[in-house]
């Protein structure tokens, strides 16, 4: 019996195996970053930072809190963005004097990015770092400094772990490249 998302699925990018031990290795790389470093505050894009968030918390073995900003991106339809930006949520937390790193799912073109620090920075934090999941470089309109970068992935349209097709799939426990010549539907 198939499954509703295997219509979308062209292929399977990054399995479930190579998330996990790559989520594992960014861990641990940012463990040792920040063993002496406090208070430690990670940010979580909204929404599809909050998969690779989770798992990648269970591999933090630092002290660290964690607050949410979720940020909308306009353009001429699912797979396309403008570089219009706006807050649609915004910190809990005041950040002055924190260490922050901003958990983003993807950096694509880099305009949600930029809007971000360029906001963060007007709040007087002791450092800002960038963990994306999967970064386009081959996309990227405004130089963005990541710190750490799971995956570099050609300029296909993906969904799962996180990442939705139209608000669905977020939940697939993988990176899989959606079909150019279908159009989403309702689940």
């Amino acid at each position: 019996m198939s499954k509703p998302y295997e219509r979308y699925l062209q292929e399977i990018l990054i399995d479930s195996d190579r998330v996990q031990a790559r989520v594992a290795e960014l861990g641990r790389q940012i463990s040792a970053d920040y063993a002496n470093v406090r208070p430690v505050l990670l940010i979580c894009v909204l929404k599809g930072g909050v998969m690779f968030l989770t798992d990648l918390m269970r591999h933090l073995d630092f002290p660290h809190s964690v607050d949410f900003m979720a940020i909308a991106s306009y353009g001429s339809g699912v797979r396309e963005t403008s570089g219009r930006v706006r807050i649609d949520m915004d910190l809990k937390q005041d950040i002055a004097g924190k260490h922050v790193i901003i958990v983003e799912d993807i950096v694509d073109s880099g305009h949600t990015l930029q809007y971000i620090l360029n906001i963060l920075a007007t709040r007087d934090p002791a450092s800002v770092k960038i963990c994306t999941l999967l970064s386009k470089p081959s996309r990227r309109q405004v130089h963005i400094d990541l710190d750490y970068v799971g995956f570099e992935i050609p300029d296909k349209f993906v969904f799962g772990y996180g990442l939705d097709l139209d608000e669905y799939y977020r939940n697939l426990p993988f990176i899989g490249v959606c079909r150019p010549d279908v159009q989403v539907e309702e689940a």
